[in-house]
């Protein structure tokens, strides 16, 4: 036994090394982003099989060739966790290959980037230094090794790779009888991540992503499209006569989103004074909807942006300002632009990012004015701030031919909220130096601006005249600030129902005069904007995955994830469980609560086909 030991430890202690230290760190990264289903045991057979194919291959070399490639692929795994855990925590979700080869936006949010970092995280690379001892060990030791010839070396290695193959195909199986359509899909990459490890996530993202850009090049199925063009035609607002049909013909339209703006700033006071005065203010004068949610993915702003203005979802990973800008687009700018409507978008950011400079004329904007379009007097955070970029933005408006279309979207509440001397002097008390104390500092600092905007919109008489919409693009406080974001709302912790609920955004119309003023409760999102203007404004709600918010009866808002919620259910895909959204409680899944996953599942692919196979260029001739 002893002299069997010995004979391994001397030929094989790179492999054993490898497969435990690699283990270890798959499985306390699983546990990390998730402990809502996570299991040791039910994790870690597929994380076995992963590795045994890195084995396998690794057979193949001399054992100090064999020693350095598995030195390689310690680090590879490492880098990728690294990414993935801070990927996670920002996005919650994990990164994929589209996300990496959009990787070069990051130069320009870094500091955000860098704030997610935490010193703990360099002790996953601790156990390479020990795999250098390894090596050397290895390059300087003079004991006579095994050196396999190439015949059992090939043996092993089929072997090896066999057996691998008999747990990854298991345990792959058993996840695709649970979640139809989920391997190819992907729409829920944490359950993949958390089912299959890290590693086998990463492999079949590779895989999908090579399908994928085959898939691109070759031609949908006519019945496949036809499915999709009936999908749309079927999506159109149902009521014949709808409700404020036509009442903002001629008159302008003004959208603002605004910078991470959640709904739970909105009337909610800190030591007595209101976090948003303005906008609490002007939400009283207008429609709102306050089950409103974002709906974005990985492309954050962009994201935004895209569902607004097209009412498609954004693709799973990456942006499709990066991956389809060759597209052809159905957007509320180009509808509008048809009507004699002067469009243009406002953003006091660098052009280039997230591509605007070439997605917004895809859009139909007429002009862009971007970085170099204002006069850069006074930076916050990324760039230009709200201040001088909203009072800049009104003197371009106003010489715009009328009637028009005024996209604009704010910068100053960016993530990471640092920039706490020139937010002004508000007092959050014990949220002082918190992320989520430097948050309020930063949306009561753009509340501000927004209101002296909005103030002035009113004194020249232009809310007269036009519709105005204000939105908020996505979250603004990661999960793992949960527990001071609970002390603002006075909670001790939050349920995954009741973390899922916070995750709406303002979203109010003011019409001129204050008509149409009221809370409107139906649940919905990002996607149903463009619909619910076209209405107003007399445009076609053809190609548009959306519904009217003023003229739908059943509400619905489904997430690139794979959740939905009807308003009374909540399916959380993460957990792959439905809530009673009156009670908070868990509740079975029956037939009826199976179709409207099945459906979800298939809008999100209607949608990603629509990109992938470019349709809107085909169903609008």
């Amino acid at each position: 036994m002893k002299n069997t030991l010995n004979y391994i430890f001397k030929n094989f202690i790179d492999i054993i090394a490898f497969m435990v230290f690699v283990t270890v760190k798959l499985l306390i990264y699983g546990k990390t982003i998730e402990t809502g289903y996570f299991t040791y045991r039910g994790i870690f057979f597929p994380i076995l099989g992963s590795l045994l194919i890195i084995i396998a291959f690794s057979i193949l070399f001399k054992p100090i060739k064999r020693a350095r490639f598995l030195f390689i692929m310690n680090l590879a795994i490492t880098l990728f966790i690294i990414a993935d855990l801070n990927y996670f925590r920002y996005f919650k979700d994990v990164l994929s290959i589209p996300v990496i080869l959009n990787s070069f936006q990051l130069g320009a949010v870094k500091s955000s980037v860098s704030s997610l970092i935490k010193i703990s995280d360099f002790l996953y690379f601790t156990d390479l230094i020990l795999f250098k001892f390894i090596i050397d060990h290895y390059k300087h030791s003079k004991v006579n090794r095994v050196i396999l010839n190439k015949q059992l070396k090939f043996s092993s290695f089929l072997v090896i790779l066999l057996l691998a193959s008999s747990i990854e195909g298991y345990h792959f199986y058993k996840l695709s009888k649970e979640q139809p359509r989920l391997l190819s899909t992907m729409y829920n990459k944490i359950y993949i991540s958390k089912k299959l490890g890290n590693v086998n996530y990463h492999y079949l993202d590779c895989f999908n992503s090579l399908a994928n850009g085959i898939t691109k090049r070759t031609p949908i199925p006519k019945q496949k499209e036809e499915k999709v063009k009936a999908y749309l035609q079927t999506n159109s607002t149902e009521n014949k006569t709808p409700k404020l049909k036509g009442i903002g013909e001629n008159k302008n339209l003004i959208v603002i989103q605004v910078e991470a703006l959640q709904s739970f700033v909105i009337n909610k006071t800190i030591n007595g004074k209101e976090i948003t005065p303005n906008l609490n203010k002007w939400i009283k004068r207008s429609a709102n909807f306050p089950n409103y949610f974002y709906q974005t993915a990985s492309g954050g702003t962009s994201d935004a942006e895209f569902l607004s203005n097209n009412s498609l979802y954004p693709t799973d990973s990456g942006s499709v300002t990066y991956l389809y800008a060759g597209n052809k687009f159905n957007a509320l700018p180009e509808a509008l632009k048809e009507k004699g409507y002067t469009t243009a978008g406002f953003h006091g950011f660098r052009e280039s990012f997230w591509n605007r400079n070439i997605m917004y004329p895809k859009y139909g904007f007429d002009k862009f004015f971007g970085e170099k379009s204002f006069n850069i007097d006074e930076k916050i955070g990324l760039g230009l701030s709200d201040k001088s970029f909203l009072n800049q933005s009104l003197e371009k408006m106003k010489e715009l031919d009328k009637p028009y279309f005024s996209f604009i979207v704010t910068l100053t509440s960016h993530f990471p909220y640092e920039a706490v001397d020139k937010y002004g002097d508000f007092p959050v008390g014990e949220l002082e130096n918190t992320l989520v104390g430097n948050y309020l500092k930063s949306i009561h600092y753009t509340d501000e601006q927004l209101g002296i905007f909005l103030d002035k919109l009113q004194q020249e008489g232009i809310l007269d005249k036009s519709i105005l919409a204000v939105y908020g693009d996505h979250y603004a406080i990661p999960k793992e600030h949960e527990k001071d974001l609970a002390k603002l709302l006075d909670k001790e912790a939050f349920t995954d129902l009741e973390w899922m609920e916070l995750q709406k955004v303002p979203m109010f119309i003011h019409f001129p005069k204050d008509e149409n003023k009221g809370n409107y409760n139906v649940y919905g999102g990002q996607i149903d904007l463009y619909p619910t203007l076209a209405n107003m404004f007399n445009l076609s709600t053809e190609n548009m995955l959306g519904k009217d918010l003023f003229n739908s009866k059943d509400g619905k808002v489904i997430f690139r994830n794979g959740s939905f919620s009807d308003g009374k259910i909540f399916y959380l895909s993460p957990l792959n469980t439905y809530f009673d959204i009156s009670t908070g409680e868990k509740i079975e899944e029956n037939d009826n609560l199976k179709n409207l996953k099945e459906k979800t599942i298939n809008e999100l692919e209607y949608s990603d086909l629509i990109l992938k196979h470019n349709l809107l260029k085909r169903f609008k001739n």
